[in-house]
């Protein structure tokens, strides 16, 4: 109850127009955070860009590759482990920065790496096989969704980045 709580207060918090630009406008929703602010599917993940601080960043122009995983695969993290993430902005903040990487880069160009540096400075294992996309040990199950800011690939396990 407490989780569903903070989700739903941080998806108020986010379309507000306090949290963007600093209280001047809202994310347009063509960009990455207005995209994950506005699809259900994303409301842990806007949970915890909110609680990370990233909202701003995701905002602006990039451009940004985001692996954005799903309220299914933010359930497959222990609840515990969860809420203290939650509770942790600096760790949280590099958890979701392990899954941007600065740049567009397309599925097309994805499935042709072996590795990509993120914005929080490790490497995701990247390797694709009979036209599935792995991203460490997550599945890509869509992409090239894309915004004026970058792109968005979903994915359907939360990255955590190497001790």
């Amino acid at each position: 109850m407490k989780q569903r709580i903070l989700m739903v207060s941080a998806a108020l918090f986010l379309v507000s127009p306090a949290l963007a630009g600093g209280g001047s406008s809202v994310p347009a929703a063509n960009t990455i955070a207005g995209i994950v602010a506005n699809d259900p599917n994303f409301s842990t993940l806007l949970a915890a860009v909110q609680a990370a601080g990233l909202t701003q960043t995701l905002a602006q122009p990039g451009p940004y590759t985001v692996f954005a995983p799903t309220n299914a695969a933010f359930a497959k993290v222990p609840a515990d482990q969860l809420t203290a993430l939650l509770n942790n902005p600096a760790q949280l903040r590099a958890v979701l920065l392990y899954h941007v990487v600065p740049g567009r880069v397309t599925a097309a160009q994805v499935s042709s790496l072996t590795s990509a540096r993120t914005a929080q400075g490790a490497d995701l294992s990247v390797s694709a096989s009979s036209g599935t996309v792995q991203i460490n040990d997550a599945t890509v199950t869509r992409a090239d969704i894309r915004a004026s800011n970058g792109i968005i690939h979903v994915i359907d396990t939360v990255l955590l980045p190497p001790n």
